[in-house]
């Protein structure tokens, strides 16, 4: 009898069907790992931002605000980055489940809105990192609030 090696078709069915089993188990996890470790971005930027605030009050004794917050406190960010950054009232209308006011010119806050002010501060970031239709939104206010808030874009 000769002595025959190597695996059946059967066997390497099998194999591939074990294969495919793990990799549909698997990726919808990785997917979600990956979308979390895109999250630090906000998170560490917002950090960031928090830090350069309390530091330009200190010298200032008032927060960086409106339009130019950013340039006040000297901060920008750096890299590809994931998200937009806002500030003040577009950050607040994050916190209130409201599109952000879109330039200058944007119109009146609602009345409900927490405006900022001398003495407050809120920051936002808004990206899609899981390619899904809903923006990830992410604020931290002057009491270092860390907040998680899915709205439509």
């Amino acid at each position: 009898m000769k002595n025959k090696k190597g695996f059946t078709l059967i066997e390497l069915m099998i194999v591939v069907a074990i294969i495919g089993i793990l990799a549909a188990i698997a990726i919808p996890d990785f997917l979600k790992f990956q979308a979390k470790a895109k999250q630090s971005e906000a998170k560490t930027n917002l950090g960031a931002i928090f830090t350069t605030q309390i530091a330009y009050f200190g010298e200032n004794n008032t927060f960086g605000d409106g339009l130019n917050c950013f340039t006040d406190v000297a901060w920008s960010p750096e890299g590809m980055n994931l998200y937009s950054y806002f500030c003040g009232d577009a950050a607040v209308a994050i916190i209130h489940n409201r599109k952000p006011p879109q330039g200058p010119d944007s119109g009146t806050d609602p009345p409900d809105l927490i405006e900022t002010s001398d003495i407050a501060f809120t920051v936002g970031a808004s990206g899609n990192v899981d390619n899904d239709p809903e923006n990830d939104w992410w604020t931290m206010s002057d009491a270092k609030i860390l907040k998680n808030t899915k709205i439509d874009p």
